[in-house]
């Protein structure tokens, strides 16, 4: 699919993705004879990724890593037990830095709705009010 079709199904603009290409987190699989970029399920899987990582912090190097791993332990290549065991350590981390980032979400959420209420408590009750 093109690149329009992929910023469309991924949320992510043509600039955004072209910028995680500039990075070298992802590539398009083909070009057309236009030149055109092509992308297959497997880039709008990796970009998909990458886009739930941003809302948590997590920088275009740390990104990098996690896909370096999840793309060896998704190859076809048979792993010595000792390098599977460390790549799933690393996945293992991501995913608990993923949990604190995620907790440390609904804590910002909640103080922030405290907030949204107690300036609601300080307004008028009747909506036509000034």
């Amino acid at each position: 699919m093109r690149i329009g079709e992929v910023a469309a199904r991924t949320g992510l603009s043509l600039r955004t993705i072209r910028h995680y290409e500039e990075a070298g987190l992802v590539s398009p699989s083909a070009r057309s004879q236009g030149g055109f970029r092509l992308y297959t399920e497997t880039d709008v899987a990796r970009l998909m990724v990458i886009r739930r990582m941003k809302p948590l912090g997590f920088t275009l190097e740390q990104m990098r890593e996690l896909l370096a791993a999840t793309d060896r332990l998704d190859s076809r290549a048979e792993l010595p037990a000792a390098e599977r065991v460390e790549l799933l350590g690393r996945v293992r981390a991501f995913e608990q830095a993923a949990q604190q980032a995620v907790a440390d979400l609904r804590t910002r959420l909640s103080r922030a709705e405290e907030f949204a209420a107690a300036l609601r408590e300080r307004l008028p009750q009747d909506a036509a009010a000034p």
